[in-house]
């Protein structure tokens, strides 16, 4: 299902994984949360050039696809903590990988 709502058939399993962790952000949040529970500004911290516009809205969209928690503590002020779920966790060798890649193959764009 697309964001929009709608039912969409892919061409081949590619598409529909880079639909769901593909683009700039995605993958980097994933990166982030790798190893363990981060809140909101941690997040944001470990990608500066994020806006929070943009990182809540990729949080939401992982979240949707079941690929992160998003946990919600009723305490004031509110505290809130992203996770990997298993779902998630089942991605980091496939970005371990393209990380491998990028080193080899980008190694002289990548700071």
């Amino acid at each position: 299902m697309t964001s929009n709502g709608k039912n969409h058939e892919y061409i081949c399993s590619v598409e529909a994984a880079i639909n769901e962790i593909g683009g700039k952000w995605k993958s980097l949040v994933l990166c982030s949360l790798k190893d363990g529970k981060l809140r909101f500004n941690e997040i944001n911290k470990k990608l500066p050039d994020i806006s929070q516009r943009m990182l809540t809205k990729t949080l939401r969209e992982l979240e949707r696809d079941h690929i992160i928690n998003r946990k919600v503590y009723p305490e004031v002020p509110p505290k809130v903590e992203y996770s990997l779920t298993p779902k998630g966790e089942s991605v980091l060798p496939i970005l371990d990988s393209l990380c491998e890649w990028g080193k080899k193959y980008c190694g002289d764009k990548v700071e």
